[in-house]
């Protein structure tokens, strides 16, 4: 399993993320303890994230923001949902261990404007190996989205630096669910086995299908990994704090439902929905 550094990210990085992300203040970003991943982007900025591991874990979630630089929104949920799992992590129905990835793309973040696409101008989302990606990724980019340079798969799977480092993670991790976070069609996409939340807070499931190179076909489809996508209504606006703590909320109560079975205190001792 990867060995993250000690060190925790500094002050100035919290301050570049905060005037970055909507509604994650100084002290939010601090508490979060993200520590280097070991990983750099096409930039070299650092990918960093916050490991919980929990005694006895049963499960292993890995939850993503930012894969697209430009939904800001996606890495503030994350932040708000590290500090919800601070919180919860000890008295949680069942143990995970927990990994979470604010900005999977930082240079798409920190570009101005922040822009979908890594600096090298592929979408990180279109750039995972799934099958027949040299004839699907390109055709699909060239027939459905008129070659849109949002959406350029990449010239090869793999072929940046972000997108191989989460498939690292994937490798040494092996994460039980992934969720990932993006927006802003307001909804809940899921790929792979067994039954997907009907819904997590506000956002509804409506499964739109699975693109060549994406993460939800890579991980859900051909690995076998339950790939649970949200999509916030807003790329520059959160949800409201009590919608973000409701969709945590679902999200433990269907975590424990559905990937942990014959746990009896699964959704006993979560707070029921108002």
């Amino acid at each position: 399993m990867l060995s993250i550094a000690v060190h925790a990210i500094p002050m100035r990085s919290c301050g570049a993320y905060v005037a970055k992300i909507p509604n994650v203040k100084p002290q939010l970003c601090e508490a979060a303890l993200l520590q280097d991943m070991h990983a750099r982007s096409v930039q070299g900025r650092p990918i960093w994230g916050r490991d919980m591991p929990s005694s006895g874990a049963d499960l292993r979630i890995l939850v993503l923001g930012g894969i697209h630089g430009d939904e800001m929104s996606s890495s503030s949920l994350v932040f708000h949902w590290i500090a919800m799992a601070q919180t919860t992590h000890a008295t949680a129905p069942v143990a995970v261990h927990w990994r979470f990835i604010p900005s999977l793309n930082p240079d798409g973040l920190f570009a101005r404007p922040a822009r979908r696409m890594n600096a090298r101008g592929v979408d990180l989302n279109r750039n995972f190996p799934t099958p027949n990606w040299a004839r699907d990724a390109r055709q699909y980019w060239e027939a459905r989205t008129r070659k849109d340079p949002r959406r350029w798969p990449g010239s090869k799977p793999l072929s940046e630096p972000e997108s191989r480092f989460l498939l690292e993670q994937m490798d040494s991790f092996k994460p039980n669910l992934i969720v990932s976070v993006h927006a802003p069609f307001g909804l809940l996409d899921f790929d792979g086995p067994t039954v997907p939340p009907n819904k997590l807070g506000r956002l509804y499931l409506d499964q739109v299908g699975i693109y060549p190179g994406s993460l939800g076909n890579y991980g859900g489809i051909h690995k076998g990994v339950p790939v649970v996508t949200i999509e916030l209504p807003s790329a520059s606006r959160t949800p409201t704090d009590g919608e973000m703590r409701q969709m945590w909320t679902d999200l433990l109560r269907w975590t424990s439902d559905r990937l942990a079975p014959g746990i009896s205190t699964a959704a006993e001792h979560l707070p029921q929905q108002q």
